[in-house]
């Protein structure tokens, strides 16, 4: 087995696509795109588990200290790691609710995380919607500050995913077990405080994620500096909750549509259960020892609003910012 690391999303996509991978760290809206054949070829792709919850932050330039009201950020130019994201329909659901048209108001560029502080830092950016550690980064290198973390957007949210080809699932069922279990095990070990430490220590270095080990430890205890001159605890800043919740997978779904990213009629419960593996995380979370949870369609709130994966179109409709006008 061989782990490649690999420059950008639409490079991961492409991989899968083309079997240089079987299996792949995703975001999570990605496998949902390609299934649909979104943006890429059509290809059928699984969510097998979440990799993390919240853990991402809309972080500014330190220039815009004195203008955190949304409202005022016409003409922003603002970064996102790729259009099949949590980031940019995060960041798109916040902007629409504080008035700006996503597509419109402000500017929204794809730019692979790793270079978001260096663009920041540049002024090519006003500020971005992404990944820690890079939201801490800004931070501790003076340049950027957390406006909000999209734990306050959405509690709970995915981010990342382990995903997996049909084909690879059919061809490789014991292989595709056995890491499935790993990754459910890593999940579970990431999720308990005590281990946080000595995780970010770990994956400090040059050939992991080659940040200061402070900076991670920040991002994983909670315990952090916002850039704003307040110490911070917010303990579940960044979460490891690995069950794909087919509700999760509606909601993204429906922002897809919202934003004319899909036309037409969607089946949401169809791709939904096709697509984010509910079933069988729940099979492998009881095989590894832990307690699977009941149900498929959890209900949550996205900005105070309750989200009915029961009615999506009703939940598309309800928007007065969207593209379906």
């Amino acid at each position: 087995m061989q782990l490649n690391k690999t420059a950008g999303w639409a490079l991961i996509r492409d991989k899968m696509i083309n079997r240089e991978h079987d299996a792949s760290h995703f975001l999570s809206p990605m496998p949902l795109a390609m299934t649909m054949g979104l943006g890429s070829n059509q290809v059928n792709m699984n969510v097998a588990s979440i990799q993390n919850t919240n853990g991402q932050a809309i972080t500014l330039h330190v220039k815009h200290k004195a203008n955190r009201d949304p409202k005022n950020w016409k003409g922003f130019k603002f970064a996102i790691p790729f259009e099949y994201s949590m980031h940019n329909f995060l960041l798109r659901y916040y902007l629409a609710e504080n008035g700006l048209n996503p597509d419109t108001d402000v500017q929204l560029r794809v730019v692979p995380p790793p270079e978001m502080v260096a663009n920041l830092r540049a002024g090519n950016i006003d500020g971005f919607l992404g990944p820690d550690p890079f939201n801490q980064r800004a931070v501790y290198d003076e340049v950027g500050f957390i406006h909000i973390l999209s734990k306050e957007i959405w509690d709970g949210h995915p981010c990342c995913a382990f995903g997996v080809s049909d084909e690879f699932i059919k061809q490789n069922p014991n292989t595709f077990a056995a890491l499935y279990r790993a990754v459910l095990g890593a999940s579970f070990m990431a999720s308990q405080p005590k281990d946080r430490d000595l995780i970010a220590k770990v994956i400090a270095p040059t050939q992991y994620l080659n940040q200061p080990e402070a900076v991670l430890q920040q991002v994983l205890t909670g315990k952090f500096a916002d850039g704003l001159g307040n110490i911070r605890n917010v303990p579940d800043r960044a979460n490891f909750d690995p069950v794909p919740w087919q509700s999760m997978a509606v909601w993204m779904l429906t922002q897809m549509k919202r934003w004319g990213y899909v036309k037409g009629e969607v089946n949401y419960r169809q791709i939904a259960e096709k697509v984010f593996m509910l079933t069988d995380a729940k099979k492998q979370m009881a095989l590894a020892g832990f307690k699977p949870p009941e149900g498929a369609y959890k209900k949550f709130k996205v900005m105070g609003k309750e989200f009915d994966p029961a009615k999506p179109d009703e939940y598309v409709k309800s928007f007065a910012i969207n593209k379906l006008a």
